[in-house]
C-alpha cells in the first residue's frame, strides 16, 4: 500500500534534493488510506517512507493522529520510516487525518518537509436513527382516506451518498389490524391510511415503523412505535329514551320545571360527538325553554312565561334531539390493490332526521286576583261639596269565580282621607269636605288608590286609580302679597306697586279691583285701581314716616278682603328699604342720652377744678400810660395761683392707682359706647387709640374728648336736616362768660436741656394745666 514513488523519484535527483534542501518546500499529497473500525491486531505497518540519500536522514511525522486527536492513532519509525497503526479509528469522527512529515539530517536540520493525508474508509457501522423512538397523535374518526397524518424522520450517520447511509421506511406492524382500516408510509416517512376509522371497532392504534439501510455488506435498521388515537365522531345519532317529571305547571308561575328528558347515545360519552341539543316545536306562547345537563344529556324544560289556565289547561308541544356535531358516516365498498379504496362517506349530508318525542304539559288553576273594569278612572267633584256626596263607582270581576262578592274593596291611598268606598258595591262616597286648595291636590286633580281583595289562600289584590277632578268655588278672597310697603319722598307724586293674588281660578280670580278707605283725600290714591297690581301713588303733602292705610281688594265676583298695609315714607336717594334706617325718634333720644352724659362728666370735671384751687380774689393794679383806666372785676378761673395737690407734677405717678381707675373707666366707657350705639368692640378699641389726653396721664379729659367724639360721629350719622329739627336743642347748663378766657402759663424748654430731664421738674407754669387735667382721685369714689 505504499505509494511513494513519486518521492523516490524525486529524492534521486541532487539537483532536486539542493534545491528542496535550499527552499525548505512542503508537498501535500494523498497516500494512505485506513478503513474504520479495524480490529487489528495492534500495531500493524501501514507502510514505509525510502529516500535515497548519500547520507543518513531521521524521520518524525506530525498532526491528526500523531500529537493531535485522536492522539495515538499512528507512528513513524525515525530510522527506517515504517509508519504503524495502534488502534481503530471511526469514520463518523474524523472522515481524515491530516500530518506533516519531516526528514531531518544528523546536524538536526530539516531536509524534506511533506504535507500528508491520511482517508479513513467509511464501514456500515450505524444503522438509520428516529427522532423519537415514540410518536403519539390523536385523529378524528371522522377524518377521510388519504389524509395526512404524521411524518417520521430517520437519518444515518454513514458517509452520504454511499448505500450504507441510504435506507428506506416500511411498516412492520399495526395493532389492532382491522379489516377496513390500512396503514401507509411513504419515502420520506410520512404516515397516511385508506379505508375508514371507526373509533367503536378501534380506540386506538399500534403502528410500528422500520427505517433499514441499503449496506453492502450488511444491511442495518431500526424501528419507532407511532401511536394514533382515534376520536369519536358523530356516527350515532341520540334517542331520547325516557321521560321524569310531573309534567304540570301552576299558572302565574315561572322558573319551574315541570320534565326532564333523557337521552341515550351510542359515541362517546362527554365528547362533541355525544353532546344533545335539544328543540321545541308547538309552543306558540313561548312559555318554555329547553337546556341540556352537561353532566347526564338530558333535556331539562323550564317555564319562562306564565301561563292562564283560563286560556287553556294542557299544553301538546314536540321536543326533538340532536348532536351539536354534525352526523359523519364511512364504509368501505371495495379494496383495491393500487391507490385508496373505494369508500361511501357523509358529512353533514342526508343527516337522518334527529329522534322527537310528543309532551303534554297540564296547566294547573291558581287563585287570580281581582280584575278591575277599569285601572284608571276618572271623575268629578265640586269643592266644599258636603259630607256623603257620591263622587265615583268602580267594579272589579274575579276571573276565578262568577259572583263579586267574593271579594271586597278598599281604599289603599287616600292623601288627605276625602273618600271612603263601599266594600261590597264598589261606591265611593265623600267623608270630609274637599278644598281644592289642598296641597294634595295637583293641577286640580286629586288622586286615590282602591284594592278589590278576594278571599282566596293566600288573598290577592287588584288596583285601580281613580283620579277625582276637583271643581273650583269662589272661596277664596284676593289678598296682598305683602303688607308692608316703603314710598319715596318726592316733590311730585311717587308710585309704588301694590301686588294681590287668589288662591281660586277663573273665573273667581283676577283681575282685581282695588279701593282705599278712609280720609285719604290729597294724600293717597290709586293709579291703576285695576288689574293684578295696583299703583300706590303718595302726594307730595305725606310726610316722612310710618303711615297706615285700609286697602280693598275685590275678585271678579265681588268678593273682597279690605287689609291695613303699613307705609313707610323716606328718602330713596340715600336707602331704597325704609325699614333698614334707624327709627327717627330712636336715635335722637340716643343722641339726648349721650349729650345729657357729656353735660354731666363736664360739669363734674369742673366741680373737681374748683373744689381744688384757692378761691382767692386780687385786685389787678395796673397803669395805663395813656392814661385809659381798666374796670376791676373778679375772675370766675383760676390762675397762676392754682393749688395743685401735691404729687400732680411728679411724673412717677402711682402705676397700680392710675392702672385701676384708667381700666374702670375705659371698661366702663366701652361698655357705654358699645351699648347706646351698637358698636362693635374693634371700633372702641380703634377710638381708644386715637390720641386723646388720656394718653397724656389725664384720664377725664381722656374720657370728656372720647363721649364728644362718640357724639359727634352718632350726630354725623344723621342722614337730613330735618331729622334735627323735629328735636331742637335743649340748654342744659351754663358753661360761664366767653368773654372772660384763662390763658395758660408757657412752658420753656432751653435748648441745653434734654426732653427727659425737663420732664423731672416741670416748675410752677404747669400747674395751671395741671388742675384740669389732674386724675381723678379713686379714694374719694
Amino acid at each position: 500500500m505504499l505509494c511513494f514513488f513519486l518521492l523516490a523519484c524525486y529524492f534521486s535527483s541532487a539537483t532536486c534534493s539542493e534545491l528542496l534542501s535550499r527552499h525548505r518546500r512542503s508537498w501535500i499529497i494523498g497516500s494512505f488510506s485506513i478503513e474504520e473500525e479495524l480490529s487489528g491486531p495492534f500495531p500493524y505497518v501501514l507502510g514505509k517512507i525510502n529516500i535515497e540519500r548519500r547520507y543518513r536522514v531521521y524521520f518524525d511525522l506530525f498532526g491528526e493522529g500523531v500529537d493531535e486527536e485522536p492522539k495515538g492513532v499512528l507512528s513513524i519509525h525515525k530510522e527506517t520510516g515504517t509508519v504503524s497503526v495502534h488502534r481503530a479509528v471511526d469514520y463518523e469522527e474524523k472522515t481524515m487525518l491530516k500530518l506533516k512529515f519531516e526528514a531531518r539530517k544528523t546536524d538536526l536540520s530539516i531536509d524534506t518537509t511533506l504535507g500528508v493525508e491520511i482517508s479513513i474508509l467509511d464501514i456500515n457501522d450505524n444503522p438509520p436513527r428516529f427522532q423519537r423512538n415514540l410518536f403519539e397523535i390523536s385523529v378524528n374518526e371522522e377524518t377521510r382516506q388519504g389524509s395526512y397524518l404524521l411524518t417520521v424522520g430517520a437519518y444515518d450517520r454513514d458517509q452520504s451518498g454511499t448505500p450504507n447511509s441510504t435506507f428506506h421506511y416500511e411498516i412492520k406492524s399495526v395493532d389492532p389490524s382491522p379489516p377496513d382500516t390500512k396503514f401507509a408510509i411513504d419515502e420520506f416517512g410520512s404516515l397516511s391510511f385508506k379505508g375508514c376509522l371507526d373509533h367503536e371497532v378501534a380506540e386506538m392504534f399500534t403502528v410500528v415503523v422500520e427505517a433499514k439501510d441499503h449496506g453492502d455488506v450488511v444491511s442495518l435498521s431500526s424501528s419507532t412505535t407511532v401511536v394514533i388515537h382515534v376520536e369519536d365522531g358523530n356516527n350515532h345519532t341520540p334517542i331520547i329514551s325516557g321521560q321524569t317529571g310531573s309534567g304540570k305547571v301552576k299558572e302565574d308561575e315561572i322558573g319551574t320545571s315541570p320534565l326532564r328528558l333523557h337521552a341515550s347515545d351510542k359515541d362517546s360519552p362527554n365528547s362533541q360527538a355525544w353532546k344533545a341539543k335539544y328543540t321545541i316545536q308547538g309552543d306558540t306562547g313561548e312559555h318554555f325553554k329547553i337546556t341540556t345537563d352537561p353532566d347526564t344529556n338530558d333535556g331539562i324544560l323550564t317555564v319562562i312565561k306564565p301561563f292562564d289556565f283560563e286560556a287553556g289547561a294542557q299544553v301538546e308541544m314536540t321536543i326533538s334531539v340532536e348532536n351539536d356535531a354534525p352526523y359523519f358516516s364511512c364504509k368501505v365498498r371495495e379494496k383495491t390493490h393500487f391507490g385508496l379504496w373505494k369508500v361511501d362517506s357523509n358529512k353533514g349530508d342526508d343527516e337522518p332526521q334527529p329522534h322527537s318525542v310528543k309532551v303534554i304539559i297540564e296547566v294547573e288553576d291558581t287563585n287570580d286576583p281581582p280584575l278591575f273594569s277599569v285601572t284608571v278612572k276618572e271623575a268629578t267633584l265640586e269643592e266644599n261639596a258636603p259630607i256623603g256626596t257620591w263622587v265615583e263607582k268602580v267594579t272589579a270581576v274575579d276571573v276565578d269565580s262568577s259572583h263579586a262578592s267574593d271579594f271586597v274593596y278598599k281604599v289603599r291611598n287616600d292623601p288627605a282621607g276625602w273618600v271612603t268606598v263601599n266594600p261590597h258595591t264598589g261606591d265611593i262616597t265623600t267623608s270630609q269636605t274637599p278644598d281644592r286648595e289642598s296641597p294634595h291636590v295637583v293641577n286640580g286633580v286629586y288622586t286615590i288608590v282602591l284594592h278589590a281583595v278576594d278571599d282566596g289562600k293566600p288573598p290577592l289584590t287588584g288596583t285601580a286609580t281613580l283620579n277625582i277632578h276637583v271643581t273650583d268655588k269662589n272661596d277664596n278672597t284676593p289678598q296682598p302679597t305683602v303688607d308692608h310697603i316703603d314710598v319715596c319722598l318726592s316733590d311730585g307724586p311717587t308710585t309704588t306697586n301694590i301686588t294681590a293674588f287668589d288662591l281660586d281660578e277663573n273665573p273667581f280670580g283676577g283681575p282685581f279691583t282695588f279701593e282705599l278707605l278712609g280720609d285719604v283725600n290729597r294724600k293717597w290714591k290709586l293709579n291703576p285701581s285695576y288689574g293684578y297690581i295696583a299703583g300706590l301713588v303718595k302726594e307730595p303733602s305725606v310726610p316722612a314716616g310710618p303711615h297706615t292705610i285700609d286697602l280693598k281688594i275685590s275678585d271678579m265676583q265681588g268678593e273682597f278682603g279690605v287689609y291695613s298695609l303699613s307705609v313707610t315714607a323716606c328718602d330713596c336717594s340715600v336707602t331704597s328699604n325704609c325699614r333698614n334706617r334707624t327709627p327717627t325718634k330712636g336715635v335722637s333720644g340716643a343722641i339726648g342720652i349721650v349729650f345729657a352724659s357729656l353735660f354731666l362728666l363736664l360739669f363734674l370735671l369742673v366741680m373737681a377744678v374748683v373744689f381744688t384751687c384757692k378761691e382767692e380774689f386780687t385786685t389787678l393794679e395796673t397803669s395805663d400810660p395813656s392814661g385809659e383806666t381798666l374796670l376791676v372785676s373778679n375772675i370766675e378761673t383760676p390762675g397762676t395761683d392754682c393749688q395743685v395737690p401735691d404729687g400732680v407734677l411728679a411724673l412717677s405717678i402711682d402705676k397700680t392707682h392710675y392702672s385701676t381707675a384708667s381700666t374702670d373707666m375705659e371698661t366702663t366707657l366701652d361698655r357705654y359706647v358699645s351699648y347706646q350705639f351698637n358698636m362693635d368692640w374693634k371700633q372702641i378699641d380703634d377710638m381708644r387709640r386715637m390720641d386723646f389726653c388720656y394718653k397724656r396721664n389725664s384720664s377725664n379729659a381722656a374720657l370728656l374728648g372720647l363721649l364728644l367724639e362718640v357724639g359727634i360721629s352718632e350726630l354725623s350719622r344723621l342722614e337730613t336736616e330735618e331729622d334735627l329739627l323735629e328735636y331742637p336743642p335743649h340748654l342744659y347748663a351754663d358753661e360761664g362768660d366767653s368773654d372772660t378766657v384763662s390763658e395758660l402759663d408757657n412752658i420753656y424748654i432751653s435748648d441745653e436741656d434734654t426732653f427727659e430731664k425737663a420732664m423731672e421738674d416741670l416748675g410752677p407754669n404747669f400747674k395751671q394745666l395741671a388742675s384740669i387735667c389732674k386724675p381723678l382721685d379713686t379714694n374719694n369714689e
